[in-house]
């Protein structure tokens, strides 16, 4: 027998690994953007005016959710992997997941529309290269990340179109021009 390890043996390791990262994934996916106050019910977000290709809210629930898991398995397929490039990758990796979670209290909390733009590019260029170097190691980890990307390309456009529309909205202040009339005697 010329292997350490039998196929059976490493599918069964790359599980372990996805039963983790899928679900930690998800979880601070989702701890970021309810702890932002992201999407429709924030009402800074709600008093912008959006741009017209922007989908239903139930859409960014679904695609996230199916982009946290492929994020989730990659980081499975990279953790499993062995060679000196590994470290770079969970780096690499952790570094673009890291900028992923800051984009939501950076639009949604904070409201800074450019510098949430400027987050997004960034995301994107360090992707663009976890993805180069993916296809050298685990190419079918480099296709799972393929979604991600278009995703943030339509992210950006949406900002970008967001930031057109709203050029004060960082100054936005939902709810505090009244409907009142001040009646002077």
């Amino acid at each position: 027998m010329s292997q350490i390890a039998s196929r059976g043996q490493l599918r069964m390791s790359f599980l372990r690994y996805a039963l983790v990262t899928v679900p930690a994934i998800l979880l601070l996916g989702t701890i970021s953007g309810r702890a932002s106050g992201s999407g429709y019910g924030n009402p800074w977000f709600d008093a912008l005016i959006k741009p017209s290709i922007i989908p239903p809210s139930w859409v960014f629930g679904v695609a996230w959710t199916i982009l946290y898991i492929l994020l989730g398995l990659v980081l499975a397929m990279i953790l499993h992997a062995h060679g000196a490039r590994r470290r770079l990758l969970v780096g690499l990796f952790i570094f673009q997941l890291a900028l992923n979670f800051a984009w939501s209290p950076l639009f949604f909390a904070w409201h800074e529309v450019g510098w949430a733009l400027a987050l997004i590019v960034a995301m994107l260029a360090v992707t663009a290269a976890l993805i180069v170097l993916l296809c050298r190691i685990r190419p079918a980890a480099a296709w799972l990340m393929m979604p991600y990307a278009a995703w943030l390309v339509f992210a950006g456009l949406l900002t970008w179109q967001v930031d057109t529309l709203n050029p004060d909205a960082r100054d936005l202040v939902p709810g505090s021009v009244g409907t009142d009339i001040e009646l002077e005697l």
